[in-house]
């Protein structure tokens, strides 16, 4: 055991049994919190005060009816954290398949323990206004370009046009124009940029497939679909079966932003 250590083989399973809650949070949340984390670790205060200055869960249960779930809830408290919405629904998920909880520290691996609990986050009440307003805030930066112009120093103008003995006279001699592959290779863009273009695309149809948005977005399907299930909602059955929508919050917002200019 003591070479898997060294080795970093070994995994660490003391808290097998402990309870852990998934939860899947906005992004403005998750960045301020991923913010949080940094600050703490590079000084001397402890992870679990970032914990208590953060955030807080609410769990509201009613004493007559004690077979129903509680309903959750979170509060946004942290000073840190004052230009984002404040309060939040956690949706709860009754079911979902066993899962566990893994890190990765100190060149070994640790098992967290059990999720016994998934949740959704999504803006409560007065806030829904606010998250829609940063949306429209995020997605209108993502389509800034910050464009350059650069004067060539030095330069005859070789590079910029074809030289007589580069083009071929023989027909025979022309290349060949190459056939796109249909498995080229895709490279992931600002993910930014791309929920910019995704909106601008709902806008002109309301309901889309996958593979319409891999086709329109040149993106790899695996990334949008990370994408879609923030923005989107997927139609398992009806006239729209098997495409994506956007979410109320997300098609308020863009209404907003349509009246707005």
């Amino acid at each position: 055991m003591e070479d898997d250590r060294k080795n970093g083989h070994y995994l660490d399973t003391e808290n097998a049994d402990e309870s852990v809650w998934l939860m899947k949070s906005p992004v403005v949340v998750s960045k301020a919190w991923e913010k949080q984390v940094k600050q703490f670790s590079s000084s001397s205060t402890s992870l679990p005060k970032l914990i208590d200055v953060g955030a807080k869960v609410v769990e509201s249960i009613d004493p007559l009816q004690s077979e129903i779930n509680p309903e959750y809830s979170m509060e946004i408290v942290s000073a840190e954290n004052r230009n984002i919405p404040k309060s939040y629904a956690m949706n709860m998920f009754e079911e979902f398949v066993d899962m566990r909880a893994f890190s990765e520290a100190n060149q070994h691996k640790a098992l967290l323990g059990k999720i016994d609990h998934k949740f959704d986050m999504k803006p409560l009440g007065e806030d829904i206004e606010d998250y829609a307003r940063l949306c429209r805030e995020r997605t209108n930066r993502a389509m800034v370009k910050n464009r350059q112009i650069k004067v060539l120093d030095n330069d005859t103008g070789a590079r910029m046009r074809p030289m007589p003995y580069f083009i071929p006279t023989n027909p025979k001699d022309k290349r060949p124009v190459p056939v796109k592959q249909t498995d080229v290779k895709r490279f992931r863009r600002d993910r930014g940029e791309i929920e910019a273009i995704m909106f601008k695309l709902f806008e002109d149809q309301s309901n889309w497939t996958l593979k319409q948005l891999v086709q329109k977005t040149d993106q790899p399907a695996q990334f949008l679909k990370e994408i879609m299930n923030e923005l989107c909602v997927y139609n398992k059955r009806g006239s729209n079966q098997g495409t994506y929508e956007l979410k109320p919050e997300y098609k308020k917002a863009a209404e907003d932003d349509t009246n707005g200019q």
